[in-house]
């Protein structure tokens, strides 16, 4: 069925009004003129008070004339949409689960006054068709809301968000602040987090997880802050300390898995069915997980190599390198020679060369020996300069008395100030 924007929100308006008028006291009144509400643009610009609207979610497939001819759309309108330039509207470019939004004149005839097409939640494409077809781009106003969130961990970082209908995209921003703090494959069961952040909005609908202000992740009882400060035109998060958060190299080559295997001297192969050393890290994963470089270097090699398997080696420096075995595949790019930056997809896990099963085996060298990565204490980057420390430290201040008034459900947890 039909229905005019204006309709559908007064609905709305009525229905609340009703709720609300329920649940006051009963010699409470509340009264409305409707002649008082104010009509005001939709999203896309215009007035559609006297207009209807139905919407169309492509499917696969679907042609422009698939789409529209349903609507009553004339052909000859359709083909006029289509040789309209491509910058502003090219039907090869149409993606099935987008939408086009058709608004009717409310008459017999049911004459097409707008149609769009909605490429992304913001950007969309706005044909007005009057004495001629006019075609513009547009973007829908984006509404940032500050939030507060806070967990407490019961059995990972995801389920403990998506438990409280957050977006699990949040788990993913909070692992990427503490990713040189926190081994997000060893958070236990009690561990919690505070986190202030910013959230995208069009009207009421989120779309997207911003920036995060603010954060304190409590991990086996020890406190980590990090907290967004800008300086030198360079964005970094800075801890209470005023040092960087980001260290040389990452905690780890890939998010949200496990450790399934440590470095020892003495393993008894999966496959050799020997007792053999083990000077590396297996972190098990679905087959295709991307692999990320801990830290920045030059590949020196990149083959199969034997039970590696497909093998990635960076040199980070004249000190450090690092070793990824068993990859299905390789990044784009990843050859010898080649420069690669920290977080960079380098390749993909697999289990090539002498594997059980998809896992990625990490080997780690210092001054040319292996070494345990995971016991391994790397340098914090440049920290705040003494230009900005006083700025920062009221930042801090601030971010810190906000984020211990926040809450965690009904548990108490203490409010540490950070030093």
């Amino acid at each position: 069925m039909k229905r005019s924007f204006t309709q559908f929100i007064y609905i709305i308006f009525t229905s609340l009004l009703a709720l609300v008028s329920c649940s006051d006291e009963a010699d409470q009144k509340i009264t409305t003129n409707v002649s008082t509400i104010i009509s005001e643009p939709n999203i896309f610009g215009f007035y559609d008070d006297s207009l209807n609207y139905s919407i169309k979610e492509v499917s696969p497939n679907e042609t422009l004339t698939d789409i529209l001819i349903p609507y009553g759309v004339p052909y000859e309108t359709i083909l006029k949409m289509t040789e309209v330039d491509s910058d502003l509207f090219d039907e090869r470019k149409i993606r099935s689960g987008n939408n086009f939004i058709l608004f009717t004149e409310q008459d017999s005839l049911e004459s097409i006054k707008y149609i769009i097409y909605e490429a992304d939640p913001v950007n969309y494409v706005l044909f007005e068709f009057g004495d001629s077809l006019t075609v513009n781009k547009g973007q829908k106003e984006i509404r940032r809301t500050e939030k507060e969130f806070a967990g407490v961990i019961s059995s990972s970082l995801f389920e403990t968000i998506s438990a409280q209908n957050e977006s699990p995209v949040l788990a993913l921003k909070l692992a990427d602040v503490f990713a040189w703090q926190i081994d997000f494959y060893g958070i236990q069961q009690g561990d919690y987090f505070k986190v202030i952040y910013d959230e995208a909005f069009i009207g009421s609908q989120s779309i997207g997880i911003g920036r995060i202000k603010a954060a304190l992740f409590n991990h086996r009882g020890k406190d980590y802050w990090g907290f967004y400060f800008t300086q030198e035109d360079e964005i970094d998060y800075f801890d209470e300390n005023a040092n960087s958060l980001r260290k040389a190299f990452l905690k780890a080559p890939l998010k949200f898995t496990r450790i399934s295997s440590r470095f020892t001297h003495s393993r008894l192969h999966p496959v050799l069915k020997k007792h053999r050393p083990h000077l590396g890290v297996d972190y098990a994963a679905p087959t295709g997980t991307p692999v990320q470089a801990i830290g920045d270097g030059v590949v020196q090699e990149a083959q199969y190599k034997g039970g590696n398997g497909n093998y990635v080696r960076i040199k980070h420096n004249s000190t450090y390198s690092s070793g990824y075995l068993h990859l299905s595949k390789y990044g784009k790019g990843i050859k010898p020679g080649a420069r690669v930056k920290q977080g960079q997809i380098i390749g993909y896990v697999g289990s090539t060369g002498l594997s059980t099963g998809p896992h990625l085996d990490l080997r780690f060298w210092k001054n040319g020996q292996l070494v345990n990565y995971l016991t391994q204490e790397f340098p914090p980057s440049k920290p705040i300069s003494k230009e900005n420390k006083a700025a920062y430290d009221s930042l801090k201040t601030e971010m810190i008395n906000r984020l211990n008034e926040i809450q965690i459900g009904n548990s108490e947890k203490p409010n540490l100030a950070a030093k």
